[in-house]
């Protein structure tokens, strides 16, 4: 039995609830080739005063290729003092990688990066998906 996941504009999609996403704001730091894809390091930074009436909500990554679409989502506010957030993350295989920030006035920014995995991770059988 296959067990489908939802795409990566699907995952998106429910992410802004449907709403329209633009890009820039958003600066992304991935390299674009990976020797190992169990710990690939990501960085975003979101252009952002961060105050109580303009600040960063959530900042989420996605993948076109992984078993699961969403990789991970930080919670951010106003005292968080800047909308930055580093962790690693795995890949499947080479791929697509998004990052998505949600302002305070619900607008919904992006950045995309190509990611060429020379080990892949997460090995399941990704040629079917």
């Amino acid at each position: 039995m296959k067990i489908s996941r939802p795409t990566l504009d699907e995952a998106i999609n429910s992410f802004t609830s449907g709403a329209s996403v633009r890009e820039g704001r958003v600066k992304f730091e991935i390299s674009p080739l990976v020797e190992n894809g169990n710990a690939v390091p990501v960085s975003v930074e979101v252009e952002s005063p961060m105050t109580a009436t303009d600040h960063v909500k959530r900042i989420a990554l996605f993948n076109e290729r992984n078993p699961q679409a969403d990789v991970v989502v930080f919670y951010l506010g106003p005292r968080s003092g800047r909308a930055r957030v580093s962790t690693r993350i795995r890949l499947a295989a080479s791929q697509t990688v998004v990052a998505l920030a949600e302002t305070s006035d619900g607008a919904f920014w992006s950045a995309r990066a190509k990611v060429i995995v020379t080990l892949a991770a997460c090995i399941e059988d990704i040629s079917q998906q």
